[in-house]
């Protein structure tokens, strides 16, 4: 074999072993905001950067209803103060923000912006492989609840989300993944735009909870074959007594024990297997579990 030969098969030996190759997720959008939350969507962020050798993309998207303000007779004006103040909080986490990037081993950008967070953020996230973000809802979203924004933003991307889970550690991607699977598309949809995430999991878990009422669910067994032909190999457990799957708390609060026993690093589920309204007035496990949750979410719609 000639010298040439020999380090062309080398070069092909350590794309291979390469986590950015394997993962396939090369592009991380990192929503800032400023709350108590953006240090540990830093962290995630940077965690996941490394282990999938992917670009971050920062962006910061400030809402169009904090520079304007209303009167009693309807009218709309913009306060100067609240400009200056705006743009010197907005240098303050950009500054902050680059300055502990240029330490860090991932190449990154970062945008600033001005107009509805949802629209903002489902817009960059278009050319993006996963989008990292929280459930607080930004200090300016005028009344509008973490909840509402998140829902805008799963139902109208088409990347998966990754939100940190409450008071814990960054996401290790090389961890424990569990996938919390009901068989319905939004399920399916989550699994397929992320298996470039799922191919770093040490250890994949998926738990099932029979709800005989969905009769045109997707088995369980049907996942792991389609996971398998992708070289990912789970095992499956599925959960048949002692929970009324009528009951959305209870089905969240078993997913989540589940997910804390067996030390997950991320639980991947879908989101909202039924209209938003319905959620909304009855509750349901995505509305649950966005409202809080121990565990890293990895959601899809």
């Amino acid at each position: 074999m000639c010298p040439q030969d020999q380090l062309e098969l080398e070069q092909s030996a350590t794309e291979q072993r390469r986590p950015g190759a394997v993962s396939g997720v090369k592009t991380i959008l990192l929503h800032v905001q400023d709350n108590k939350s953006l240090e540990m969507r830093i962290d995630t962020a940077l965690s996941l950067a490394r282990a999938c050798g992917a670009h971050l993309s920062c962006v910061h998207v400030t809402p169009i209803e904090a520079y304007v303000a209303f009167d009693n007779f309807g009218g709309v004006f913009v306060m100067n103060d609240v400009i200056t103040a705006l743009d010197a909080e907005e240098q303050a986490i950009r500054t902050k923000i680059e300055q502990d990037l240029q330490n860090e081993d991932v190449s990154w950008d970062y945008v600033q912006v001005t107009g509805n967070v949802a629209g903002q953020l489902v817009r960059h996230a278009a050319l993006a492989d996963l989008v990292v973000t929280g459930r607080e809802p930004h200090r300016a979203d005028f009344g509008r609840s973490a909840i509402r924004v998140l829902g805008d933003i799963l139902y109208r991307a088409r990347t998966p989300l990754f939100i940190p889970g409450d008071n814990r550690a960054p996401a290790d991607p090389a961890g424990i993944a569990m996938i919390a699977w009901d068989g319905s598309y939004e399920a399916a949809n989550t699994v397929r735009s992320s298996i470039g995430l799922l191919k770093l999991a040490s250890n994949i878990q998926v738990v099932q909870i029979i709800d005989e009422a969905k009769k045109d669910a997707f088995p369980g067994t049907r996942l792991l074959e389609y996971m398998s032909r992708h070289g990912i190999h789970a095992e499956l457990s599925v959960i048949e007594a002692g929970v009324d799957v009528r009951d959305d708390e209870v089905i969240s609060a078993t997913l989540v024990a589940r997910a804390v026993a067996i030390d997950a690093s991320y639980m991947l589920l879908g989101a909202y297997s039924r209209s938003r309204i319905g959620e909304y007035v009855f509750g349901g496990v995505t509305r649950s579990l966005l409202g809080g949750c121990p565990v890293p979410l990895l959601m899809a719609h």
